[in-house]
């Protein structure tokens, strides 16, 4: 568990592979510091979630942990369309690739683009995630 003040709203993760989903919202739950984790496998059921109005159904996410290689979308052909959203449909989001990729192109590419505020190594672990909250939320803590 991580201790916050007050909890994030929603983390959303967004990767194609049901078994990686369901280790990472083991871990996001096991910590203890969000209302609601949203899993979807696939960057056109992200940007279909973050276009829905409503909010109380369909929270803004405090985070988005982007998987770069899954078929049909990949991470960063999301983020291209992620860009064209309007700014409340965004949200105040810190946006994290997690990903197996080893290829420094990726890491390259993802350094170079303003929406990605972070680029980690999968899995997601109490320490990935405690480093996300000490990083992008010292007031919550």
């Amino acid at each position: 568990m991580i201790a916050l003040k007050k909890k994030l709203k929603c983390i959303l993760l967004i990767d194609d592979d049901y078994a990686t989903n369901y280790i990472h919202k083991r871990v996001i739950d096991k910590a203890e510091i969000t209302e609601n984790v949203v899993v979807v496998e696939s960057g056109y059921d992200a940007l279909e979630y973050l276009r829905e109005t409503n909010i109380e159904e369909y929270p803004r996410p405090d985070i988005i942990f982007l998987d770069i290689n899954m078929p049909g979308m990949d991470g960063f052909e999301f983020l291209e369309e992620y860009e064209k959203l309007k700014e409340l449909q965004k949200g105040n989001i810190i946006l994290v690739m997690l990903t197996t990729s080893l290829n420094p192109e990726d890491k390259n590419k993802s350094d170079s683009i303003s929406t990605i505020n972070g680029f980690r190594n999968k899995p997601l672990t109490a320490e990935i995630l405690q480093g996300v909250i000490d990083d992008y939320f010292p007031d919550y803590k």
